[in-house]
């Protein structure tokens, strides 16, 4: 029986399928291109069970309401042919049975099932750490990395896995070691190179963190877009706090933003620099009509709730009306939540884009209102916490612009335990010391700089 390049058996199928499959697996877990080979492996061999299978994921990744129509027809497919699927194949048909009909809690079965059996299938576990990153689950993320760890020591992907878990555990130095022993093995590794970002960010190691990107960022040419852009935009963040907004400008128009401006990653990378530009003092120009013109397809956008949040800010930045329907999109999607992400949207995602709605449209005293009844929550719409400080961000710009000057104090001296010398931080900071006449701390936070 054929095995894919991880040692995992594959049931029939010809030299060519076989390949999609490794592409699928290999583009995958190092974030390259050719994951969508699978597709032409699916559609040229429609009875092989597995490729169709990563077919139908392929889909699924788009993060769009389209995407369970499009799976379904890999995933009749493998359905249709099941009959020649080994035991793993059958779990995964059951992953992207209850994935494709929005049934997560049996897709995180299915995938927890396939680690214990079938270790070694580091596509699958990956996968399970996604479902669990959406729904803000980090424990999860490092438990099922912990299931396959000792048949995977020598995979740089699983280390560049397993520091992203930890990272998002708040475990920075075990999170450094594992992205540490990822680059030993294989040079470069881009997640594992993105959760030492992670880290050197929430560590206020910003100039060191800005050259290792840097750097890095060589090897990062023939990466998917999500992933190009994506470690783009941790770069920009050192150089926002860094004060170097030019660089900053520099990879918003030529990395961050323009890749696929069709794809949901892409877009809400876009969305969140330019709001935290716009936060740092940057004049932006008409950079927020760029986005919000491919953002209007998202008008009734509900599939993730970290996404509808910023699709809903970049509309409503651009002042276009489809802001108003989407914001209705997410007040039904509140009432019909199913059971598991019910919380997601009815406390969390729901006040969250009252709150960005009314801080674009001018009205911050209703932001602060309803973001501060969100973010304590906000771990349980998924994203990264250096994607979700996006929204602590606005919730401080809400204040200053209510003139809440004690309340953003504290936001902003709290805010330098990890980004203690950031040039723009420490320039909101001190006008809003002068402005409390407390002249001794403005001349302080004027002070600090990056020499």
């Amino acid at each position: 029986m054929a095995v894919d390049i991880l040692g995992n058996e594959v049931s029939g199928g010809d030299a060519k399928t076989l390949a999609g499959i490794n592409d699928f697996i290999s583009g995958f877990l190092g974030y390259q291109k050719q994951a969508v080979n699978v597709l032409g492996a699916a559609d040229a061999d429609p009875e092989h069970v597995l490729a169709n299978i990563y077919g139908g994921m392929i889909w699924m990744f788009l993060e769009a309401p389209e995407a369970p129509e499009k799976a379904a027809v890999y995933l009749g497919r493998a359905q249709k042919f099941a009959g020649s699927a080994n035991r793993r194949e059958q779990l995964l048909l059951d992953l992207l049975s209850c994935w494709q009909r929005n049934d997560m809690p049996g897709a995180l079965a299915a995938g927890e099932q396939v680690a214990r059996e079938f270790p070694k299938d580091l596509a699958t576990v990956k996968l399970h750490q996604y479902f669990s990153f959406n729904r803000g689950d980090c424990a999860s993320m490092l438990r099922i990395s912990r299931i396959v760890a000792d048949e995977n020591q020598s995979n740089p992907n699983f280390h560049g896995m397993q520091a992203f878990a930890y990272e998002q555990c708040h475990l920075l130095n075990k999170a450094e070691r594992s992205a540490r022993r990822a680059l030993e093995l294989a040079g470069a590794e881009p997640w594992a190179e993105h959760a030492l970002a992670h880290v050197m960010l929430t560590q206020g190691r910003v100039r060191e963190g800005a050259t290792f990107m840097k750097q890095a960022s060589g090897g990062w040419q023939n990466l998917n877009s999500f992933m190009f852009t994506h470690n783009w935009w941790h770069t920009a963040l050192f150089d926002l706090s860094l004060g170097d907004f030019q660089a900053v400008l520099d990879a918003y128009d030529t990395r961050v933003w323009g890749v696929e401006k069709e794809y949901s990653q892409d877009q809400v990378g876009a969305v969140s620099l330019l709001a935290r530009m716009e936060i740092a003092g940057m004049d932006v120009g008409d950079r927020w009509m760029g986005v919000a013109r491919y953002l209007k397809a998202r008008a009734k956008d509900t599939v993730q709730p970290f996404l509808t949040i910023q699709y809903l800010y970049g509309l409503a930045r651009a002042e276009f009306d489809e802001a108003d329907i989407l914001m209705q999109a997410v007040e039904d999607k509140a009432r019909s939540a199913a059971a598991f992400e019910r919380h997601a949207w009815q406390n969390v995602a729901l006040p969250a884009c009252r709150g960005v709605l009314a801080l674009a449209r001018g009205k911050p005293a209703e932001a602060v209102a309803n973001l501060e009844m969100a973010l304590p929550r906000m771990a349980a719409i998924g994203g990264s916490h250096a994607q979700r400080d996006l929204f602590e961000q606005l919730l401080l710009d809400a204040h200053l612009k209510c003139g809440n000057l004690e309340v953003a104090q504290q936001m902003m001296e709290m805010r330098r335990t990890f980004d203690p010398d950031g040039v723009p931080l420490n320039r909101m900071l001190a006008d809003v010391y002068e402005r409390l006449e407390l002249h001794e701390e403005a001349e302080e936070a004027r002070a600090r700089h990056y020499g």
